[in-house]
């Protein structure tokens, strides 16, 4: 079978490797989908530090179950699937204390150890979700970044009739705002200086959306939300300018989580944050609930994921496909990798 492999930042190779075969409680999955994230790019860039190379990516996927390996239960061949791509130790304090998420010896798929970019994948079997029968499997492939959003906004507590500012409309800042509506929110502003990313936006119903490159944030925020501004603010981008706006934008009290990947280390303004009792929250990947909760809000409508698939590159062109999101930052939403039609 074939294998993507990054050997280094900015070259990735294909390798021939004979299917693996699955062990006790594992299963093997032929892989269909691979959808491209900020992380990825961050890796293929040599701005993931905690990635060393040779690295083989993947950790946005779906596929079909091959084979059931001996002990599995409640999996079968022909089962439409994801991964969730957590590698955990199950004995340091954050899991024995209900916070495996966060693991000291925390390893991904696709970063820290091999992802599922290959045409065959064994894994083991405690790391699969059954997707619901019908979903599309470009859907299922969307799961975990949509787990991502659940996870950030359950930072915060019930956000039920809450006030929420979404800062970068990229494909997670759009899967939270979106997240945030499907939970009860009751309302959600979203920034971007892409006009493409905020009309797209539009299209999966979040119905306030500034462009931060000719309007300005503060007064958009009141104008929408009132004197009160936000209840909660979300950074979604990972970069100075948006954390910046985030902390110059809340009001006393607020609490601003950090979703986005920061490639650089940013300067964020203390004095502020001291001054207005701000909370800066941070969230890592999700829990199986939150997984749960992700393929739930889509099986019921209330995160369309469809508007977001804005590519596809055949397997045989995963560096292209890395490639032409360099070259359409703006335009390239979430790029798809067809593994097998």
């Amino acid at each position: 079978m074939k294998q993507s492999v990054m050997t280094s930042p900015g070259s990735i190779e294909f390798r021939d490797i004979p299917v693996p075969q699955p062990g006790a409680g594992e299963v093997l999955i032929r892989m269909k989908r691979i959808g491209v994230c900020g992380s990825d790019i961050h890796v293929y860039h040599g701005k993931h530090a905690l990635t060393p190379y040779p690295v083989v990516q993947g950790h946005e996927v779906s596929g079909i179950i091959e084979k059931v390996g001996a002990s599995v239960r409640g999996l079968k061949t022909g089962d439409t699937v994801t991964i969730q791509p957590q590698v955990t130790c199950g004995t340091c304090y954050p899991c024995t204390h209900g916070d495996y998420h966060i693991c000291d010896s925390l390893k991904v798929m696709g970063f820290q150890t091999t992802g599922a970019g290959s045409e065959f994948f064994a894994v083991a079997a405690d790391k699969v979700l059954k997707l619901p029968a019908g979903m599309d499997l470009e859907h299922g492939a969307m799961i975990e970044p949509a787990a991502v959003a659940v996870h950030a906004l359950g930072r915060a507590g019930d956000v039920k009739g809450r006030k929420i500012l979404v800062l970068g409309a990229g494909p997670i800042g759009n899967l939270v705002a979106q997240t945030a509506k499907g939970l009860g929110a009751a309302a959600v502003m979203i920034t971007d200086v892409s006009q493409f990313r905020l009309d797209l936006a539009g299209e999966c119903g979040v119905d306030a959306r500034v462009n931060v490159a000719g309007a300005d944030l503060s007064a958009a925020v009141r104008e929408r939300f009132g004197e009160s501004k936000a209840d909660l603010i979300l950074e979604c981008v990972g970069s100075q300018q948006t954390i910046t706006q985030g902390v110059a934008a809340a009001r006393k009290g607020t609490d601003i989580i950090v979703v986005g990947v920061f490639g650089d280390k940013p300067t964020v303004d203390m004095g502020t944050v001291q001054d207005r009792e701000l909370r800066l929250i941070g969230t890592l990947m999700y829990q199986v609930q939150d997984w749960k909760k992700a393929i739930d809000l889509v099986e019921k409508g209330k995160i369309r994921l469809a508007p977001l698939i804005t590519d596809h590159f055949d397997f045989a062109d995963y560096k292209k496909a890395y490639e032409y999101i360099d070259g359409h930052r703006e335009r390239a939403m979430k790029v798809m990798i067809v593994v097998e039609k």
